[in-house]
């Protein structure tokens, strides 16, 4: 090492060349050999990759002018488009994009529709997935679905208040210069002028610090009240809280798509906000601050300092993201587990009297602890990911910027000459140290807020990782419950055994799944299908084909051995499973009332109990009294009850309170109340004497009301006049039921 020093400063005297030139070139050039070597595979493998997208973008662009149309154009969104149907159809993850409400703005709407048509063709072109972009431009439209809405406001209030708080902090910053100036000039006068400045401007500036926390608090929930608004909405529509669960396969917890994800969703949404837009502004008016205060300085290089910011900025930034690991999957992945782990509990409590029953509380708690286990071993990838993260961003963060500042305050310092206008002639230096130090206290503290804001705007990316998980995880559930109310399901694992299941010749088939191409006709005082296929939601076809007709006159009793098909003969007639083909005409769905074995217990009052689904507002337009209940009530044998539990407006857990019994002669209430044409009853009385059920049967008959009973009792059939059997292989026959059956 010293050979090499001397023979630079042998070098060095030869040429003239000042000894610190020959020195730091040499640096340089040892610098620049290593760069080299260790950029020159990655410049390789980037030459490459650049080479790549350019021939696929030929075979692309040759693909496209090859579908060219008759009149020489090309359609550039079908192109795109026909290319992720076939990569969906190849088993590749499916992209939750088709969803949200219709745009009435005439100027957002093409504007929106061409933005996401761009996007897809980029898409197309470079391979490069657009999902979360189009996912959150959608999910935005949920959000804002207006300018002047009042979302709106709140977010021009919270950018308001972000704009006035970066102005602030350059203020304040400029503020403690001065009182650090008159501290080192020990001008008590002007000092303790400046701190009354900084300690009057210290009110809004906690004001405005608390208001953008708030802000951002109301806009995250103005954000989830209009997602759970739209949610609720397509929940509750066409029956979809049915279908999702028991027709479509796709959402496993509904229940934690609906209130977790989408508040986790929305917090992050408005936090993200918050992120990227401040730390932008401060970006920008620092940079120009710093260039201003060199400038003042008359210092040279005054554009180095922000240039060298940036470029560490940037360079960080690349490495940051080379480095950062799928924080969104990750993140999603621990969302579904979370809501895995709390279905179980959910189960629990639902089935605690079984589950009590048969002593399988070890057989749960081995599935708690276990999922518990999946959960904690996620959650510990996530943190053990986080740790080297972390490490290296803080390590970028805090000391590689933390050097970029002292260089960016030096350069004007040390290159430039502070001008002594207001300099005491008595004692210059005491002034020229007092102005240096006021510009390294300002430029200090602007290079600290500098850092904080360019530090949360890489971190921002992290949180964009996450809030892509979440934004698909909220995008899944909306275009599920779209395209339920549409009558599309689809349940995963069972489209390639469709075919082989599905008996029935007629059935049409699309991308593996049968088509629903039935018909529901609405009609009044008759019930019929016509070749309607009996087919569970797993495919399997019970009954190819089911030709019947109930008139208003008949009773219908239904008969057969175990999953023979009359339970879900019951839910196509209701219609809660989808219709595959032929043909059902069926009154409305007000004059069709089903019971089932164990009838539903709502929250609310007793009364709510006899009248549901009606509310009690419903109940006063029918011209229904409590004394009518009660007549109800003592049909069904349960007069009792309203003594028992303390009146019409007792509140409890009826699920509970009522014995099984009870239950179900509340089932059969709740028929005599709603009087409907038609009543579907599965089983609806197996817990009841056998004289109270015929007292009900008998009352509900007298009312008018056809019986569609499934019932494995011989008493109850002298309730009705035609019997339906099925034969469990596919097979069935009616007839009329004959005196010396109606007698068994």
């Amino acid at each position: 090492m010293t050979n090499v020093i001397s023979k630079m400063r042998v070098l060095s005297d030869a040429y003239g060349v000042p000894f610190h030139y020959v020195t730091r070139g040499a640096c340089v050039a040892v610098f620049g050999v290593y760069l080299c070597h260790v950029g020159s595979p990655l410049i390789k493998q980037g030459l490459n990759g650049v080479k790549r997208q350019a021939l696929m973008f030929q075979e692309k662009t040759a693909s496209i002018e090859g579908e060219s149309s008759v009149d020489g154009h090309v359609n550039l969104l079908a192109a795109a488009r026909r290319e992720a149907n076939q990569r969906n159809l190849q088993g590749s993850k499916e992209s939750y994009t088709d969803f949200g409400p219709p745009r009435d703005n005439f100027i957002i709407a093409p504007m929106e529709e061409y933005m996401i048509k761009s996007l897809y063709f980029f898409q197309y072109l470079t391979g490069i997935n657009v999902d979360f972009i189009i996912q959150m431009i959608k999910l935005i439209r949920i959000m804002i679905p207006a300018v002047w809405s009042s979302e709106s406001l709140i977010l021009f209030a919270h950018t308001l208040s972000l704009v006035s708080r970066t102005f602030l902090s350059i203020y304040v910053a400029n503020l403690e210069g001065k009182v650090v100036k008159y501290i080192v000039r020990r001008d008590v006068y002007n000092f303790s002028l400046m701190l009354t400045q900084w300690l009057l401007v210290a009110l809004p500036a906690t004001f405005i610090n608390s208001l953008i926390r708030f802000l951002e608090g109301q806009m995250a929930l103005a954000f989830r009240t209009r997602l759970v608004r739209y949610a609720y909405d397509l929940y509750f529509k066409n029956e979809t809280y049915y279908a999702v669960s028991n027709l479509d396969g796709r959402l496993e917890n509904p229940d934690h798509s609906l209130t977790d994800d989408i508040t986790t969703f929305s917090i992050h949404c408005a936090h993200l906000y918050s992120s990227v837009t401040k730390p932008c502004l401060d970006l920008t008016v620092i940079a120009f601050t710093l260039v201003s205060m060199a400038k003042g300085l008359g210092g040279s290089y005054q554009s180095y300092g922000p240039l060298m910011a940036s470029v560490i900025g940037f360079a960080t930034h690349g490495i940051l993201r080379w480095c950062s690991p799928p924080f969104g999957t990750l993140v999603a992945e621990e969302a579904r587990r979370k809501g895995f782990l709390r279905s179980l509990h959910s189960r629990i409590v639902t089935n605690s009297e079984e589950i009590a029953f048969y002593g399988g509380h070890e057989i749960e708690l081995n599935l708690l602890q276990q999922s518990y286990r999946q959960l904690a071993q996620q959650v510990n990838r996530i943190l053990n990911t986080k740790l080297w993260y972390i490490m290296l961003e803080q390590f970028l963060m805090k000391y590689c910027w933390s050097a970029t500042g002292m260089v960016i305050i030096a350069i004007p310092v040390m290159t430039g000459t502070i001008p002594l206008a207001d300099a005491n002639p008595d004692d210059p230096d005491t002034d020229d140290v007092s102005e240096r130090t006021q510009y390294m206290t300002t430029a200090k503290n602007i290079l600290i807020a500098g850092a904080d804001a360019l530090e949360r705007l890489l971190s921002s990316y992290k949180e964009a990782h996450e809030l892509a998980g979440y934004s698909n995880r909220v995008a899944k559930m909306f275009t599920v419950f779209e395209q339920v109310n549409k009558g599309v399901y689809k349940r995963p694992g069972a489209a390639l055994a469709a075919k082989s299941r599905a008996s029935v010749p007629s059935l049409q088939f699309k991308d593996g799944m049968p088509q629903i191409l039935g018909k529901v006709v609405e009609v009044s005082n008759y019930l019929r299908l016509k070749d309607v296929p009996v087919i569970t939601p797993n495919y399997d076809v019970v009954v190819p084909s089911l030709t019947l007709e109930v008139r208003q006159d008949m009773h219908l009793l239904i008969t057969g051995p175990n999953g023979c098909g009359k339970s879900s003969l019951f839910r196509i007639m209701a219609g809660v499973w989808p219709i595959f083909n032929g043909q059902i005409e069926r009154p409305s769905s007000r004059e069709m009332y089903y019971v089932p074995q164990r009838p539903y217990m709502s929250l609310g009052t007793l009364r709510d109990q006899v009248i549901y689904p009606d509310s009690v507002e419903v109940m006063r337009k029918k011209g229904l009294k409590d004394d009518d209940l009660a007549q109800i009530l003592d049909k069904v044998h349960l007069n009792h009850v309203v003594t028992r539990e303390g009146g019409w407006s007792a509140i409890g857990d009826w699920k509970d309170i009522l014995s099984g019994g009870e239950k179900q002669r509340m089932g059969m209430a709740r028929v005599l109340y709603h009087k409907p044409q038609f009543a579907l009853l599965d089983e609806c009385t197996s817990a009841v004497s056998i004289d109270v059920e015929s007292q009900i049967y008998q009352a509900v008959k007298d009312m008018g009301t056809s019986l569609i009973t499934i019932t494995h009792r011989p008493s109850l059939w002298r309730f009705h006049t035609h019997l339906l059997v099925f034969e469990g292989d596919g097979g069935w026959k009616m007839d009329e039921l004959k005196p010396g059956q109606i007698s068994l």
